[in-house]
């Protein structure tokens, strides 16, 4: 009998180990291993190199991805005077009416354009804030710097030539036929005379208007060119 029971061990071993092999790929039987051994193994070896392989996404709501040598963004006007703009950049809303750092008149970012680091953002009043204070600001933006502009309800009324000159030295071409509650946006760059391709313009008229007293609201969106030390003087 002894020798029988020896001679069977083999075959009970073979099966042990084949029943084992089986019941070990079982993703539920790892799992239940996993928490009465108390290993930790990972659950795909490929996460890492997925993560690190994983595809960029397009920023701003944009429906590509921008090459490395432009930034991404998306300005829009305000509507009325009760929505308030938006400007996007890069994938951060750095204005927007739910931040609640918008208001009527002109909404600007200032951007380093080889860095993509924004400088400043503000609110500039054209109904009640003084003109003269207004210019040195627009003229205290250095060159090569990126400028989103975003209008809401009215950008005209304290609206100086001195100061579509400074938006035309831009790049703007519509800001010489910006008449009053005019909805605007603008992307452009300090310091150079090259027509911007990131403008739009909605003309109050009453026969258009979408608002009542005042025009849709308008938009850009696109990959703004990264500022090459030859786009402006040191």
């Amino acid at each position: 009998m002894r020798y029988r029971v020896v001679l069977h061990l083999p075959a009970v071993i073979v099966v042990f180990l084949i029943t084992w092999a089986i019941f070990i790929n079982s993703y539920d039987v790892q799992e239940k291993a996993r928490n009465i051994l108390g290993l930790s193994l990972p659950d795909k070896i490929t996460t890492k190199y997925e993560t690190a392989t994983a595809a960029p996404q397009p920023k701003c709501s944009l429906s590509r991805v921008c090459p490395p040598d432009r930034f991404a963004l998306h300005i829009r006007s305000g509507a009325a005077n009760v929505v308030g703009p938006k400007i996007c950049f890069e994938g951060k809303i750095i204005m927007s009416h739910v931040l609640n750092n918008v208001a009527p008149g002109l909404n600007i970012v200032v951007v380093n354009g080889e860095s993509g680091v924004v400088e400043k953002h503000d609110s500039l009043n054209m109904a009640s804030g003084n003109p003269d204070d207004i210019l040195a600001y627009l003229k205290e933006i250095k060159p090569g710097m990126i400028v989103l502009v975003a209008s809401f309800d009215d950008v005209t009324e304290k609206m100086t030539n001195e100061m579509r000159e400074v938006f035309a030295g831009m790049g703007s071409t519509l800001i010489n036929s910006l008449k009053y509650r005019d909805s605007w946006v603008f992307a452009g760059r300090a310091g150079t005379q090259n027509k911007s391709p990131y403008e739009m313009q909605a003309v109050n008229d009453e026969k258009t208007n979408i608002y009542e007293e005042w025009p849709d609201l308008v938009e850009v969106a696109g990959c703004f060119p990264r500022t090459q030390t030859a786009d402006h003087k040191p």
